[in-house]
């Protein structure tokens, strides 16, 4: 069972992060990755870093106000594996004109002097 304080921690790195890319603040919502070191797996390739990652945000996601959808993180769990390591996976669903995404999100956190960050990010989308 994940320590309840850095559980809780996690949950609101990742409200924040829902609530960014709701907003169509790809910065805000970036900044809840380890930079520049994340590793960030999708459509079946691994990104280069992090500003790969926003850069493929932007160019996939941000064309028009708007156009980043709205996104959903649900069923979260939870594993803490270290003082500094957790595991969390969950489902998540985005809704957008272009077309809706649902799919499962693993992720690597790990705790830095800032907070908790991904520092691995695989998505599986369904």
């Amino acid at each position: 069972m994940a320590d309840t304080t850095e559980a809780d921690a996690i949950r609101a790195l990742i409200a924040t992060m829902q609530a960014a890319w709701n907003r169509g603040d790809f910065h805000g919502y970036m900044a809840g990755f380890a930079n520049p070191d994340v590793i960030f797996v999708s459509r079946g390739r691994i990104q280069k870093d992090w500003q790969a990652t926003l850069d493929h945000y932007i160019a996939d996601y941000g064309g028009a106000p708007g156009s980043q959808g709205q996104l959903a993180f649900s069923n979260i769990r939870i594993e803490m594996l270290a003082p500094d390591a957790a595991q969390l996976i969950s489902d998540y669903r985005l809704e957008r004109a272009a077309g809706n995404q649902i799919g499962v999100n693993t992720r690597l956190m790990r705790k830095r002097d800032s907070g908790w960050v991904i520092a691995l990010n695989h998505v599986s989308q369904i």
